[in-house]
């Protein structure tokens, strides 16, 4: 049976200019409001980073930002950027196919009609393209967790731009919760969620995912910082999941989580290791 449907091929077949060809950015010391008011219609949003902001603009903006210093003095312009779209995500952003998804942005999608699952990703300027090697041994576990019978719910911890929890619906996960603590990311994975049509299936929520531990679900995904993802899995409430896929870990890293979970009651059922850097597991509950 073909994946795409007669309206998903319009889709990707349409053509969708790259959304920003210059970046104007700014970076600030201090907490900005999520929605700031008069950064006028060139405002893209604000990537809030702990007590560090970052403002970006389609075009020049230091008025506008001395405006806000004004506004906030509390506030701080540490520095100032200008560069490309595809420099600030480290190179052009393309297709790419797994074993199972075909992931596009929408100014890339070519139409492709084979069996894999499509995914229109636009990662705005929220990191999480999903070429970063963490994010590709996530898909590919997700896809071994199918392989297994898949999952009833799951919860992607730290989405991003929300492509794990757009795997999860796509293979047919039925109730995914997609979490972040940003508002911008948040605000893109809504975005991403709409033009996958997987709005009946997927939440995105702005929360910390320490506080969504407790949440009943069948797989809990966390490709996230280490010291939070350590918090997790000192919580009884990670191994109520069947479960689990955690990644974005170093070796010292990966070495403190494996132990975590061998005194717990999970198992690893298959690890990957990226360049020898990046660390990803696929867990299993026994609890």
């Amino acid at each position: 049976m073909r994946c795409l449907t007669k309206s998903w091929k319009q889709k990707l077949q349409r053509q969708v200019d790259i959304p920003y060809n210059d970046l104007h950015i700014y970076y600030l010391r201090g907490r900005v409001a999520n929605a700031p008011d008069g950064l006028g219609p060139e405002f893209i949003g604000n990537w809030q980073e702990s007590d560090a902001a970052f403002l970006f603009f389609t075009r020049p903006a230091e008025s506008r930002v001395n405006a806000l210093l004004r506004r906030q003095p509390e506030l701080v312009l540490v520095d100032t950027f200008h560069m490309s779209y595809a420099d600030w995500h480290g190179g052009e952003i393309k297709p790419f196919v797994t074993d199972r998804f075909y992931v596009a942005p929408p100014w890339a999608a070519s139409g492709r009609a084979d069996d894999r699952l499509p995914i229109l990703l636009d990662p705005g300027v929220v990191f999480g393209a999903g070429t970063h090697p963490t994010t590709q041994s996530c898909l590919e576990a997700l896809e071994i967790v199918w392989q297994q019978g898949g999952a009833g719910s799951a919860l992607d911890l730290g989405t991003g731009t929300g492509l794990l929890a757009l795997a999860a619906a796509r293979l047919g996960c039925p109730r995914v919760l997609a979490v972040d603590n940003n508002d911008l990311a948040v605000r893109t994975t809504r975005e991403n969620i709409r033009a996958n049509n997987l709005d009946a299936r997927t939440l995105a929520v702005i929360a910390d995912a320490r506080d969504l531990m407790a949440c009943p679900v069948d797989l809990v995904m966390a490709n996230i910082h280490f010291d939070v993802m350590r918090q997790l899995l000192a919580s009884p409430e990670f191994y109520e999941k069947k479960w689990f896929i955690l990644s974005g870990l170093l070796r010292t890293q990966a070495r403190h989580v494996e132990e975590m979970i061998h005194y717990g009651p999970g198992r690893i059922v298959q690890r990957w290791i990226n360049d020898g850097v990046w660390y990803t597991f696929l867990g299993a509950c026994t609890g």
